[in-house]
């Protein structure tokens, strides 16, 4: 199927990104801005962290499981773990995968060092019996379908069952992507792309309670129904936001990220 490299707006005049313009507006904040890549993870975490803790008090929410992918996706998460254990929350991290890079082992080592729980294994009980809040950190915008690792597969399926289930109260937040949805297209076709798929190898369509966009929301936000949609990621210079007409809208005072 061909997809559209053509972006959308809003009402409100919002520019939701392709998977092409997603990639090349994060390759010009590398190379034209000087970011570093941990940099941007390091915001970006940060950022998914404060909008949890907007919408998830620990009071209630206090046992997050961060499911973290190989990518920068999962770098993310395991950012985003740290700062929740440091607004205190008791995060658990679910990392079947690890990232090949320095960066990745070092995020690793320093949740390590903050004494949060790591496993490598999709736990054997239902999710709510290990926590009230699941983070989706799995896959990100450079993910391309289907799916090719059973053990993401049998833990993609874990948080839809639990968190779909309507005697849970179990809150989902994606980061960014929900693990499994086109850039794009979103929840569009996913169970039909994967007809021909390997029955260990097929996922769920996650819907989750929560989407937090990083830099500007990519084209498959449009398709997102849940109770919280928030921006974070307050790092593009103006040059760059009025390169690419992303129109973001006004973070609140200091605020890393703001609720759409």
């Amino acid at each position: 199927m061909e997809h559209s490299n053509q972006s959308e707006t809003n009402l409100g005049g919002l520019k939701y990104l392709s998977q092409d313009e997603a990639i090349k507006l994060d390759r010009e904040l590398f190379d034209e801005c000087g970011f570093s890549v941990d940099q941007l993870m390091e915001l970006a975490g940060l950022s998914v962290a404060t909008a949890i803790s907007r919408s998830y008090p620990k009071e209630r929410y206090n046992k997050p499981i961060v499911c973290c992918g190989p990518g920068n996706n999962g770098g993310d998460g395991l950012v985003c773990a740290r700062h929740l254990k440091l607004f205190g929350y008791a995060p658990k991290i679910i990392n079947l995968k690890s990232g090949k890079g320095q960066l990745y082992q070092n995020l690793l080592t320093q949740c390590r060092k903050f004494e949060i729980d790591i496993t490598n294994q999709v736990p054997s009980q239902p999710l709510e019996d290990v926590g009230n809040l699941v983070v989706d950190a799995i896959f990100g915008f450079s993910y391309k379908p289907p799916n090719r690792n059973a053990d993401f597969a049998r833990l993609l399926n874990s948080i839809h069952s639990s968190c779909s289930s309507s005697s849970s109260n179990l809150p989902l937040v994606s980061i960014d992507i929900p693990s499994g949805w086109h850039v794009e297209d979103g929840m569009t076709n996913i169970g039909e792309s994967q007809k021909n798929v390997d029955p260990a190898l097929r996922i769920p369509i996650l819907e989750p309670d929560c989407l937090i966009s990083l830099t500007a929301p990519k084209m498959c936000a449009r398709h997102f129904k849940g109770k919280y949609h928030y921006l974070g990621g307050r790092f593009c210079p103006r040059g760059i936001i009025d390169k690419h007409d992303l129109n973001l809208p006004t973070f609140p005072g200091s605020d890393c990220v703001v609720l759409l």
